[in-house]
């Protein structure tokens, strides 16, 4: 089934739901670090949990801008989605979002982390495409864009896990890939994950400048926006079970 059109591909699709280039350089004075290195694994900080790496930085801003688009997305989803599937999958948004922010709130302060108020303006257009679209159009579109920008964080969650010194960031690399793997599989389980699509789009995505890929800094003095959990939503983001494959299910490939 289709995902969603390349023209909207070209536009809105790049390394996404975290990007893998958002704060490098997006708050250096801000954090205390006059100037950046190109190596993510220069220490930034040395804290009471372990060394703060710039990758560690950068991964615990990554976490909270995919709420800011998530979260909201989800919301959107569960209203429109056409199918209980999609509304499932919106449900798993806003829980395992509000979930990852719980944290991401808890560990910046710790870690000196100035985070984002809002999304970046490429996740922000993400947004914008999924909600101009209608019917089982809005369907394909939300999961196309969901699942490619999924896609593209699970291996850097995977190599901040394996690589940070920091306890409190591998603790949040734990839940991101619980919640991630999560999210993956209820978009699967939609029906509408074109893989092979989804697999080039992770492997090839448009260029876009710096700007578009970095969440504003907040103002001054602004409170910091809280993604509030959904008690009404009583939904395990933990441990998904796995979409059943044709040979499970006895279909033809």
């Amino acid at each position: 089934m289709p995902i969603f059109s390349r023209n909207k591909v070209g536009t809105v699709v790049v390394v996404g739901a975290l990007g893998l280039t958002l704060t490098a350089l997006a708050y250096p004075a801000m954090l205390g670090v006059q100037t950046t290195s190109s190596s993510q694994d220069r220490i930034i900080a040395n804290t009471r949990y372990g060394p703060l790496t710039e990758a560690d930085r950068d991964f615990v801003v990554k976490v909270r801008a995919a709420g800011l688009w998530e979260y909201p997305l989800g919301e959107i989803v569960m209203q429109r989605g056409t199918t209980p599937a999609m509304k499932e999958a919106g449900a798993h948004l806003i829980v395992g979002h509000a979930g990852l922010d719980d944290l991401c709130r808890k560990v910046a302060p710790e870690l000196g982390i100035t985070l984002p108020n809002q999304a970046s303006p490429q996740q922000q257009q993400f947004v914008a495409t999924v909600s101009s679209s209608q019917g089982k159009e809005f369907d394909s579109t939300a999961v196309g864009i969901m699942r490619v920008t999924h896609g593209s964080i699970f291996s850097t969650i995977a190599k901040i896990r394996a690589n940070t010194r920091n306890s409190l960031v591998r603790e949040l690399a734990d839940l991101a890939n619980d919640t991630v793997l999560d999210h993956m599989t209820v978009l699967e389980k939609t029906g509408l994950v074109n893989q092979e699509q989804v697999n080039f789009q992770q492997t090839t995505p448009p260029k876009l400048p710096a700007d578009q890929l970095t969440p504003p800094p907040p103002q001054a003095g602004a409170p910091v926006v809280v993604l509030t959990p959904r008690p009404d939503l009583n939904i395990n983001t933990r441990n998904p079970t796995p979409t059943p494959s044709a040979g499970a299910t006895g279909q033809a490939g």
